[in-house]
Formats: structure tokens, sequence, C-alpha cells
């Protein structure tokens, strides 16, 4: 069984229960025995756990429909884990005032706190190391479109 991945999509968009939710990522495997269908699923305030089952139950009712029940499939409904990195402009809110590693198009690294988040870009607070010493450069704006990978930096103190 091939699974169309735009249609996928498309029923996913169609699952989802307001416009707070959006959709991170897709994936349908290769394997022709029982493909695995990953849906990555975030919202700006955090989702429960009732919120991913309703949407992987809705999901799992289209596609029965669109492919039939004897349909032969895994599905996963989830969120991006925390080593993840950040794929989408609305992600970025509930990481305000935590300490974010960004690679930029350009090749540049930085590493910083995210003060706040603009229509087109967001607010960091750059730290650099010089010696055995950390310091903190004034607040510069940084373009969505300049950002090639945003990670948050994990901390365990």
């Amino acid at each position: 069984m091939r699974f169309d991945r735009t249609q996928l999509l498309e029923m996913l968009q169609e699952s989802l229960s307001g416009p707070e939710l959006f959709v991170v990522g897709l994936t349908v495997s290769d394997s022709a025995v029982r493909p695995k269908i990953t849906a990555i699923l975030d919202s700006e305030q955090g989702m429960g756990i009732e919120e991913y089952a309703r949407v992987s139950r809705r999901l799992a009712h289209r596609i029965d429909e669109a492919y039939g029940e004897e349909a032969s499939y895994t599905l996963e409904v989830t969120s991006p884990g925390a080593d993840q990195p950040l794929t989408d402009s609305r992600q970025y809110t509930r990481h305000v005032g935590r300490k974010l590693q960004l690679k930029l198009a350009d090749g540049t690294e930085k590493t910083g706190t995210l003060e706040a988040i603009e229509a087109e870009g967001i607010q960091l607070t750059e730290e650099i190391k010089e010696k055995s010493k950390t310091k903190t450069l004034p607040v510069a704006f940084i373009p969505f479109s300049t950002i090639a990978e945003a990670r948050v930096v994990i901390s365990f103190k």
C-alpha cells in the first residue's frame, strides 16, 4: 500500500482541532508491508496527551475512509523532541527566556537567550565565550530568513 503524503497532510490539517495547533512534520516510511505514518505536531502553548489522542483518532478515521479499513499502517502522532530543531516560527513563542543555539545561513553560529519574537524574526541576547569568561552582547534582531537551524539548549542546572 502506497500512501500519498500530500493527501495525508491534507487529512492531518483537517484533523487538527483548532488554529493553535500546527504541523511540524509528516513522514511516511517506505515499508511496503506496514508503513509508519508519523505526524509531528506542536502549538505555541504546548499540547496535552488528550489532544494528541484526539488528533490521532481523527486522522486514523480519515485514513481508513480514504484507503479502506484493510489498509495496514502504523500511526504515530507526537510532538517534536527536546533535541529537535525549531522548524516553524510559531515554535519560538514557548521558548522566550530560554537559551538557543543558532546556525545561520551564512555559516556562522550564535548562542544566546531568546528575548522576544517579532513577525519577521527574533530578538536574541548573544553570549560569546572569551577565554574563561562569557560576554553578553546587546539584544540583536535576527530575521527568520537567516536562521538555517535553531535548537533549544537543554540545561540541567
